[in-house]
């Protein structure tokens, strides 16, 4: 736990601190610490504002401090993948540029979210910055949301642990961290009017229950709500989610910000909003700050009591205290070098290679004539857009301006990182005799696949903020690219470069497809080594690839293509089955399921031994059978609850071994996974009898089975 104190005798604890300070307050101090003020980008806010000091470098946000009563100034930058800066600053070098965080969830590794989560609270404190704004825990409900690559999982379990890593990370480090977007903020067609529909006890066995468990296990600083509505009420307005969730049954002691430009009233102060975020957002979305003026009038009017304001500024004061922002020393050293390798490890652990005929890894000694196609592989890697793109040390390899409608359609780029798979490839294979083709064509891609021994192609596909995909496909004819190429050499491999699942029509005809995802800085490195075996695949599919969208919940995404501004309604009617559980809930076999991942090497299961009582604790073996060392990812499932059909991933463990070596791996359930959230009573039920559970290589292929009775009982909040 990040922000629990061990205190010598007479120290004040955070709570205490902040009750003292904000004691000592004026109310324009206080009123002046619940807003944050965007820097100037040249974009949506193109001019700097004056309430933002001269000697103050641009950020997401600034809040003044308190000088007189030792209250540092907030500010806060993006977040989750980097220190971004788009626009901000010209003059900074640019910062770690972090493979995307569905990479670290494909890791299954909480080790590397930890990793990630220091490297940028580091990197944060030499800029200056007290809050990073990360923390993407959204659950993946929608395989065309533009922004599934910040998030880490479709599962509640997985995206908890690794968001609480990447949080604790963060705040080692005396950097806030928030947690986001609080809650049901997955799709991003037109993300400031929509209303997720969802039952309340399911929204709490799934969304809800990945930041229950990420908030237990990190204490974050600050949560951000969402844009969307859940169930008619604004997020950042949403007084059950906030003041009866939240801060009541699960008595949450920091604060909540909004998310930019998510605030168009006031009244969201009385519904347990403590801070508006980026105001002059909401001046150009909603025509008014509702902190400044309109909140200092109802304050004015009585509408507004003294009690909240000071419970608003005390929780913010609480996680300054609380994770050490206020008392910072001479900021610590960076050494990039050693950055790289946190991001190189990373994309080296988050690839996955979701299909081999034999074909992989390419072999090294021989003089092969390999054919690289598409994807700019010849300058570097993608990166997702919006607020999580990062300007990475000396600049991008190549920006290619697309474009596209609404207010964020002009942030709509490919940004490629200068890592190039193509000469990572000619450095790892000296004997072979490699060529490129921009894979403008299928007709001139074909030419130069016919005289190669092997071609690997490279699919890629923009996705980011602000805008959903239309479908799974590949842009600009690179899926007839692949499909020509495939038919015209049989030794074709495919390696994704993608936030979301691929829809695969020439699946059959290619020998081997990797999904590499947005691999940082780095991937080009990481994702030559996996293919000519330098390095040993391990990433784990941390969301479902469906076969086609008419198997999900929603083949038609409500309001896509509809004008900005457009009321949607998204009705959530899985409830709590997203993803995986969806799949085993109605039978659809998944292009490629959650949880899978090849290797080269192999690995059995065995002695399954499965006890119950509180919870549900299983032990078992892994052994490495094959003859080189690899990580393998168990997966221990629930797959029946008291005669109900009902999956769950319990909990998963990466485990390195070596040829021939084996290790007993013990297992135990968080007791919710087994439960269901009894609305009426405001708790967790488990229902009494026979409880199933199966160890996995992945959702669909269990290995070893075993079941233990449970009684019934009425648990947490």
């Amino acid at each position: 736990m990040t922000t629990a104190q061990v205190l010598e005798p007479g120290q004040k604890t955070a709570d205490s601190r902040a009750a003292e300070t904000e004691q000592r307050m004026t109310d324009d101090e206080r009123f002046s610490m619940i807003i944050s003020i965007m820097g100037a980008t040249g974009g949506l806010i193109a001019v700097r504002d004056e309430r933002i000091p001269e000697d103050v470098a641009m950020s997401a946000g600034y809040t003044p401090g308190v000088p007189r009563l030792g209250v540092p100034a907030l500010r806060s930058s993006d977040a989750s993948m980097g220190i971004t800066n788009p626009g901000y600053r010209p003059d900074d070098p640019g910062a770690t540029a972090l493979p995307a965080s569905i990479v670290v969830g494909s890791s299954f590794n909480p080790d590397l979210a930890r990793d990630g989560g220091v490297l940028l609270g580091r990197e944060a404190r030499i800029r200056g910055f007290n809050i990073m704004l990360a923390g993407g825990i959204n659950l993946a409900r929608d395989p065309r949301n533009g922004r599934n690559f910040e998030y880490y999982s479709e599962d509640p379990l997985l995206t908890a642990v690794l968001g609480a890593e990447a949080v604790s990370g963060i705040q080692s480090q005396g950097v806030i961290s928030t947690l986001k977007h609080y809650s049901l903020n997955c799709n991003e067609t037109n993300r400031h009017w929509l209303d997720a529909i969802i039952d309340p006890s399911a929204h709490r066995e799934s969304d809800l229950l990945a930041f229950q468990i990420a908030i237990e296990r990190s204490e974050p600083g600050a949560i951000m709500s969402g844009y969307n509505k859940i169930n008619g009420e604004y997020a950042g307005g949403n007084r059950h989610l906030l003041n009866e969730v939240l801060k009541g049954a699960w008595g949450y002691k920091g604060w909540v910000m909004s998310d930019w430009g998510a605030t168009p009233s006031w009244e969201f102060a009385l519904a347990g909003l403590d801070q508006e975020s980026g105001v002059q957002a909401d001046a150009v979305f909603w025509k008014a700050e509702p902190f400044t003026d309109p909140l200092r009038k109802a304050y004015a009017e009585g509408r507004f009591p003294k009690e909240r304001l000071s419970d608003m500024v005390r929780r913010i004061l609480r996680s300054l205290y609380a994770v050490g922002a206020d008392s910072w020393g001479p900021a610590p050293e960076v050494d990039m070098e050693a950055h790289n390798e946190i991001a190189l490890k990373t994309a080296r652990q988050g690839i996955v290679l979701l299909k081999n005929d034999g074909i992989l890894p390419l072999a090294t000694a021989r003089p092969l004539k390999i054919a690289v196609i598409g994807g700019y592989a010849q300058l570097g890697v993608p990166s997702g857009t919006g607020s999580g793109a990062v300007l990475p040390v000396g600049g991008y390899a190549g920006i290619v301006k697309i474009g596209g409608p609404g207010p964020l359609g002009r942030a709509r780029n490919l940004y490629l990182f200068p890592s190039s798979p193509l000469e990572e490839l000619k450095r790892l294979l000296p004997s072979a005799e490699i060529e490129f083709d921009p894979g403008q064509t299928p007709a001139e891609a074909v030419l130069l696949a016919r005289r190669s021994d092997v071609v690997i192609v490279f699919g890629i596909r923009v996705e980011g903020e602000g805008f959903d995909i239309a479908d799974l496909s590949l842009p600009w004819g690179q899926d007839a690219v692949i499909e020509a190429v495939a038919s015209a050499n049989p030794n074709t491999v495919v390696v994704l470069e993608t936030g979301n699942p691929v829809a695969m029509p020439w699946l059959d005809k290619v020998k081997a497809v990797i999904q590499a995802w947005y691999p940082g800085q780095a991937g080009g490195q990481a994702i030559a080594e996996v293919l000519t075996g330098a390095v040993n695949p391990s990433g784990r599919l941390p969301i479902t690839f469906p076969a086609d969208l008419a198997r999900t919940p929603r083949p038609d995404l409500p309001g896509l293509g509809t004008p900005w501004g457009t009321p949607t309604a998204i009705r959530y009617d899985e409830g709590a089955e997203v993803g995986y559980r969806w799949f085993a809930k109605t039978g659809n076999t998944p292009l490629f399921p959650f949880g899978h991942g090849l290797s080269y090497t192999t690995f059995a299961y065995s002695d399954l031994a499965v006890d119950g009582g509180e919870t549900i604790t299983a032990r078992f073996t892994v052994k490495n059978t094959g003859e080189r060392e690899g990580a393998d990812v168990p997966q221990v499932y629930l797959t029946e609850a008291a005669d109900e059909r009902r999956m769950r991933l319990l909990g998963f463990q990466r485990v390195l071994l070596g040829p021939g070596e084996r290790r007993q791996v013990t297992i135990e359930a968080d007791p919710r996974l087994l439960a269901r959230f009894d609305g009426e009573n405001g708790r967790w039920r488990i229902a009494e009898g026979r409880h199933r559970v199966a160890v996995a290589r992945s959702a669909t292929d269990p290995v070893l089975t075993g079941d233990t009775r449970l009684s019934t009982r009425l648990f947490g909040s």
